[in-house]
């Protein structure tokens, strides 16, 4: 059974975001989930020395339902899905708050991320102590 969406980032919608048809472009939507990785990886993998190892994006995709607006109270929550040996996946969901406090899919996808070396510019298995900490805040474990 899929763990619940347990990490939360607020997102402040710029009105550079807003296209001619008074709503978000949709090319805002992959800044928004990249914002939303950073703030996962910050808080559920701990401080990264990029120079030395990270992740890449690999692929992206997105699924949009409805229009987002300048003036709406946006969150998108993240979750790790998947963990290879060198890559793992990352699902969100861009969520609109509203006046009942209920919350909207505007919007849905996922991200596959690989391990790097950036010393090397070669992949790297996923470190250990990664797949620990998304295990313990997302359960879920690595497979080979």
């Amino acid at each position: 059974m899929m763990q619940p969406f347990k990490h939360r980032t607020l997102v402040q919608i710029r009105f550079k975001d807003i296209d001619a048809l008074g709503h978000v472009n949709n090319a805002n939507h992959l800044s928004y989930f990249e914002l939303a990785r950073m703030n996962y990886s910050d808080d559920v993998l701990g401080p990264i020395d990029w120079s030395k190892t990270g992740f890449i994006l690999a692929s992206a995709r997105i699924d949009y339902k409805l229009p987002i607006m300048l003036k709406d109270k946006l969150f998108v929550l993240s979750r790790v899905t998947k963990m290879g040996t060198k890559s793992f996946e990352i699902e969100h969901l861009i969520v609109r708050i509203e006046s009942d406090g209920t919350e909207t899919t505007l919007a849905s996808g996922a991200s596959v991320l690989v391990c790097m070396n950036y010393a090397n510019m070669k992949t790297i298995p996923i470190p250990d102590e990664w797949k620990k900490k998304v295990f313990e805040f997302d359960g879920v474990k690595a497979t080979a």
